[in-house]
Formats: C-alpha cells, structure tokens, sequence
C-alpha cells in the first residue's frame, strides 16, 4: 500500500469588531455575502453568533498551499469587512466584549441554543481546527490513540485568549475554559479499532442529548464529512504564521504516529486524568509556565517540552519537507511568546483593552496585503 498524502485542511473561526467602540459587531448577515463574492459557499460560512464568521481552506497538499489559502481567506473576509464599517480579528476570545450576542438564524445553532441554553449564548469563542487527510479507518483510529499525549503542547502553542470581559482571566487559553463547560469536549477516550470508536459514538448519541456525530467535540476525533483527522484543541491564531505552524505540527504529528505504527512501536495508552490535568497546564499556562509531559508524566517547561515535541516530529517534518519552516517559527513563537502573552504585553504597556483590539487587528492582517476600495 502506498504512503498517505496526509493533505491539509484548516478552518478558522474571526471575530467582527466595530471600530470605533472595538466591541463585537452582529454583522455577519451583511459580512457573509461580501466575502462570498471572492470565496465560495463551503469556504467561508457563519457560525453560531452573528458576530462570527468561518473560513475553511480548500483541500491543501503543502504548507506553501496552506499558506496561500489563508492569506487569501483573510484577505477576502478583512475586505468584505471593510466594506460594511467592521473589522476582523483573529483571537479566541474577544477582550472585553459582553458575551450577549445574537445567535444566527440557522436551524442547528437554534438546536444547539435549545439543548444547551446558557452555556451556549456565552459561548462566544474562537477556534483553529486542522484535518489531515487519512483514509483509512482503522489506522486513523490508531493514529488519533498516538496523538493524545501531545496536545497540550499544540494548545500551548495557539493560547491566544488571556482576557474575558474586561478581565485578565489568568489563563493564556481561556477560550478553552469555557469550550470546557459543554459535554462531549476534552481528550478523547482510547479506542481499541474503528468499530470501538463507532460504538462509542453511537452509545453516547443514544445517552444524551445530541443528535448526531457533530456534536461531539472532542479536541482530536474523525471527521464525519471528510476522510481525516480533526484536530479541533487551539484557539484561533493570531497571524498566518502561527495558524501554519500549528497546521504543520499536526500534520506532523499525524505522520511520526503512522510511522511508529507501521514500524511496530509499542504504545500504552495515557492515564485519561493525566490528559485532562495537562490540558488544562496548558490552558492556564501556555508556553509561561511548566507543562506535563504525559508519555514521561512528569513537570517540564513550556521550552523544554515543546522543544521536545519538535525533536519528536523532526524525522516526520523532514519526510515532508517541512522541518526547516517549522522548526523557525517553533523557535520565533518561543522567543517572542504565543498570542497571549504577546496580548498581555499590550495590555500592560497601554492599560487598556482598546490598544489590545487594536493590536488583534494589526496581526490578524499581517502578511494580507488588504486593499481597501
């Protein structure tokens, strides 16, 4: 059998901002059809409050490609905005913005409203989900087994939401937090095979409240629509160049997992509390504090660890042809800090959250090249 592509795909989830308050704008009825003009249907779409709005790369096969989607989807949504007086941000909480938005007018966001009421309207956040590509079942199952013990180490990487009503939560991912509050969230239970991980689903759906495969949300799962891997665990990036790099990783990690289990690598399946604890490490954390090694279960640094996790892909992001992209902007995000110290930065310099959305979009266009007509 052949070696998988492992293609790309990567959906990110901006925010609509007014300009003049910096306060979350329900205008993506008007944004929508603006963007739609430059990107189709499937490409760019709402989300469940109206002061959101979706774009999903077409399906990538290199990190150049990735990029190029990106850059033009940010483009295309920065312009459409622009056009109705609003401005976007990529962030995966907005800083000090009432969680009071309006629920858009689609039939499973109403559902989802209906089954889980509070939690729902306040779930005003923002996410970065990446697939790759991966046929077949049985070792997507295997493979999403392997994945596990290095998720904290993606979330760290993405932490890009330390603020949530005008407060500094403590947390470089509080998006996380409250994506927390709803069922079905968190690390993934081990799977012996594919049909395991099929009667799971089927159990939990005949248990509970939803309805179907989608509302289960867990940070790394299969995809219900596509033949890939989901990685749904960071929030939003803040630049292109971060939004890559987490693609590249996960991809990444995707091919050393298959390549240990075609090599017949030994794997024992973490402590299902130990990843809960280490998620969280991470969210509250992201690269500032220690993270835990979950293979080793031990305390190290966000450095250490991510560092560690590098090394563990290299082999993998050089079969790719990706090591040297990846490698550099691993070592600029350590240098410089994740989306959520370089926001906090901000917010100590200025004393105020204004200067902090102002920054958000700053970054969320860089490398765009916006032309405003």
């Amino acid at each position: 059998m052949s070696l998988p592509e492992f293609t790309l795909g990567v959906e990110e989830e901006y925010q609509i901002v007014e300009p003049q308050t910096r306060e979350l704008a329900a205008s993506s009825g008007k944004i929508l059809p603006l963007a739609r003009q430059r990107l189709s249907e499937d490409t760019v779409q709402s989300e469940i409050h109206r002061s959101q709005i979706e774009i999903a790369t077409e399906v990538c096969h290199s990190l150049e490609e990735v990029r190029a989607q990106l850059v033009r989807s940010r483009r295309a949504v920065i312009e459409a905005a622009a056009k109705d007086g609003k401005k976007i941000v990529a962030a995966g909480t907005h800083p000090f913005s009432s969680w009071k938005q309006p629920i858009t007018s689609k039939q499973r966001y109403q559902s989802l409203e209906e089954d889980f009421q509070q939690i729902v309207r306040e779930l005003v956040i923002f996410g970065c989900h990446v697939h790759v590509g991966l046929e077949d079942k049985e070792m997507a199952v295997a493979v999403l087994n392997r994945v596990q013990n290095w998720l904290a180490v993606l979330l760290a990487l993405s932490a890009n939401s330390p603020f949530w009503l005008g407060q500094v939560t403590g947390y470089a991912s509080y998006r996380t937090e409250i994506w927390s509050r709803l069922p079905q969230t968190g690390p993934t239970l081990f799977f012996k095979d594919y049909e395991d991980y099929q009667a799971t689903i089927a159990e939990i759906i005949t248990a509970s409240a939803i309805d179907d495969p989608t509302k289960i949300y867990w940070d790394v799962r299969l995809s219900e629509t596509f033949p890939t891997i989901e990685f749904r665990v960071a929030d939003v990036c803040l630049t292109i160049d971060e939004a890559l790099m987490q693609a590249g990783l996960v991809r990444g990690l995707v091919r050393t997992c298959y390549n240990e289990i075609k090599q017949g690598i030994a794997f024992v399946p973490p402590k299902y509390q130990l990843l809960q604890i280490a998620r969280w490490q991470a969210a509250r954390y992201g690269l500032s504090g220690n993270l835990i090694e979950v293979g080793r279960s031990r305390s190290v640094s966000g450095v250490e660890l991510t560092t560690s996790f590098l090394n563990y892909l290299r082999p993998a992001l050089e079969q790719l042809g990706d090591w040297l992209t990846l490698s550099s902007l691993v070592q600029r995000t350590l240098e410089r800090g994740n989306g959520a110290r370089r926001q906090y930065e901000v917010y100590q310099q200025a004393n105020n959250f204004t200067a902090v959305v102002d920054y958000l979009i700053e970054q969320t266009a860089q490398g765009v090249e916006v032309e405003f007509i």
